[in-house]
């Protein structure tokens, strides 16, 4: 192979794409848009919330209709003593969006059954609402029926969410507040990215080879330079684009955090500070505790409990984040993504090298997609259970190493299950380079003649 000609491949593959408007627009924009993706589905959320739906309700059991309380999403009129039948036939002059029928106390169970009926099927967010009035009836019926003085508060007073406060430990024995939700959060960023951008840069090469080889281009390349030489340009060349575009999207991403973080930063914490203070006050208004003696008797019983729980949550957040070995997760990223890249890539140029149209790839592309689409569920289950001998197996195997050893890798990862994953993943693509450029080889001239399995295998045997 003649690294000179590779080098020359490279270069023209590099510079070409950078200089794309595409590349300018998605390196500029991508860090906007990973913002954006953190506020839009709350945004989405209150904006796709029902408002002001109409909610007929017959409540023949009686005790029901009184905890159907009203909202700016639905509204319940009673309906009780009507007939069912004439409702039904006037439910659209009612102005109706849902008819809730409620059977009669069954005294034994005690229990009701529901039945709602609409002309359009019913949302969920309005299936939800009426399930859980009704079962805040059911629940009040229950806890009377026992005829217990103060049932109703013993019941709220026995009941606890004690916040844990979690630490890691060094070999020393020193120890370290964390919060393990944002090792969850690290961990799922890394895993979408990674899976993004190897499965987004494996297909830009097989769709460079298929442009390249149906316009008869490659006729003309093959005739100067090595086949062989001609698919590592191209590999090496789109990894080169896609590395410099995610340090930009490091150094953007960075820039943008700190200017919002200096414009905002100040107010938002004097802000936060003042409405701690005010929840503070008014939880202890209702707890009937008198302020001026809690400070004398240095106490400040269930207020300081709760500020001191959020408190250790912040702290928490703020240390794991301080914490994180950032310089090993972009190390891991980069080796992982180039090694899972020149794999995936490799078998993906091999694809394109025998086909001449993308609508011909999907039968040859499956076998190459699955693994990678296996690697992705197998990562949003890493941060559950980051040890356990499905996600430790996905972290080895080398087809889906590159996804899930990288959303292990926040939790903390032995240094030789690292060592033994990259080692196989080497391995691995050095074997499937070796097939992919076999293939290759003879695919780039084969024309007008739709490639099989058994085609694949027939150039694999060829000297």
């Amino acid at each position: 192979m003649n690294f000179r000609t590779v080098n020359v491949i490279i270069s023209r593959e590099y510079l070409t794409r950078v200089k794309k408007k595409s590349f300018l627009l998605t390196t500029f924009l991508g860090p906007i848009f990973f913002a954006a993706l953190c506020i839009l589905p709350s945004v989405i959320m209150f904006m796709a919330e029902d408002k002001g739906k109409k909610i007929g309700v017959m409540d023949e059991s009686g005790i029901v209709m009184p905890y159907m309380t009203d909202t700016e999403q639905f509204v319940y009129e009673d309906y009780s003593g009507q007939s069912l039948d004439s409702l039904k036939n006037n439910y659209a002059s009612l102005g109706l969006d849902a008819l809730v029928l409620i059977s009669p106390m069954d005294t034994v169970a005690k229990t009701v059954s529901v039945s709602a009926y609409s002309g359009k099927p019913l949302s969920m967010d309005m299936k939800e609402a009426i399930g859980r009035n009704v079962n805040n009836a059911i629940e009040e019926y229950r806890l009377a029926s026992y005829n217990i003085k103060d049932l109703k508060q013993i019941m709220e007073d026995v009941k606890a969410d004690i916040p844990v406060s979690t630490y890691t430990m060094d070999d020393s024995g020193e120890e370290k507040i964390s919060s393990s939700e944002v090792y969850m959060f690290v961990s799922l960023i890394l895993s979408v990215i990674i899976y993004m951008f190897i499965a987004m840069f494996s297909a830009m090469v097989m769709q460079s080879v298929i442009e390249e080889k149906s316009s008869r281009v490659v006729e003309v390349l093959v005739s100067s330079v090595n086949s062989l030489e001609l698919m590592f340009g191209k590999i090496i060349g789109v990894a080169a684009v896609a590395l410099t575009q995610f340090f930009l999207w490091i150094v953007l991403t960075v820039i943008l955090v700190a200017g919002i973080g200096s414009l905002v930063g100040m107010d938002t914490m004097m802000s936060s500070a003042t409405v701690q203070t005010e929840q503070m006050n008014t939880m202890a208004e209702g707890l009937g505790v008198d302020s001026a003696a809690m400070d004398a008797a240095g106490l400040t019983a269930t207020t300081d409990i709760a500020a001191n729980a959020a408190d250790n949550e912040m702290s928490a957040v703020l240390t794991t984040l301080m914490d994180l070995n950032y310089g090993q997760i972009i190390l891991s990223f980069i080796v992982y993504f180039v090694l899972g890249y020149l794999l995936y890539a490799s078998l993906f140029a091999a694809i394109g090298s025998a086909v001449e149209n993308e609508a011909d790839t999907q039968q040859l592309q499956m076998p190459v997609t699955i693994p990678l689409l296996i690697a992705f569920f197998l990562a949003f289950y890493a941060f559950r259970a980051p040890d356990s001998q499905v996600v430790f197996w996905g972290s080895i195997i080398p087809f889906t190493s590159p996804i899930v050893m990288l959303a292990r890798i926040p939790f903390g990862v032995p240094t030789w299950e690292i060592a033994l994953s990259i080692g196989l993943l080497l391995l691995t693509f050095v074997l499937m380079a070796y097939i992919s450029a076999k293939i290759y080889r003879v695919g780039i001239l084969m024309f007008g003649k739709k490639t099989t399995f058994k085609d694949l295998y027939k150039w694999l045997k060829q000297k």
